[in-house]
């Protein structure tokens, strides 16, 4: 399986980015290349619906690791995994790092697409959290 690990460094505290990315109700300002919308289903589970179609997407957050670990799948029982997580930059700022996998039946063209997507995801990101557009 392929891997392939994104970093954003950022302005903003590891509190401020740590509360914008964790917070699924931000993924549609973010991640516009992958989120076309969010909703929730009869039972109050979060959907996605993507350029693939509809998943279920969940993230699972802790403030004090910083980690961001989002999955998601066509049903609750298979969901993909996506390892994220901020943490603080010695001096100043914060630091984004997310971690994109190959899960088996991906091509290899549709992974450099899935990580090609984040240049512009991360730029969402900068413009939500420093307020100001990525370079």
């Amino acid at each position: 399986m392929k891997t392939s690990t994104h970093t954003l460094p950022l302005s903003a505290s590891k509190a401020k980015a740590f509360a914008f990315i964790a917070d699924i109700a931000n993924l549609p300002k973010w991640a516009t290349v992958f989120c076309k919308e969010l909703k929730k289903d009869a039972q109050g589970k979060h959907k996605v619906v993507t350029p693939g179609g509809e998943i279920f997407f969940r993230i699972a957050a802790d403030e004090k690791t910083g980690t961001i670990d989002m999955f998601g799948g066509p049903t609750e029982e298979q969901m993909a995994y996506w390892p994220a997580r901020v943490v603080e930059r010695p001096g100043a700022g914060s630091l984004f790092i997310f971690t994109a996998m190959q899960y088996p039946g991906m091509t290899d063209e549709g992974f450099a697409m899935q990580c090609e997507s984040l240049k512009a995801e991360f730029a969402h990101i900068v413009e939500h959290v420093d307020g100001k557009m990525a370079a």
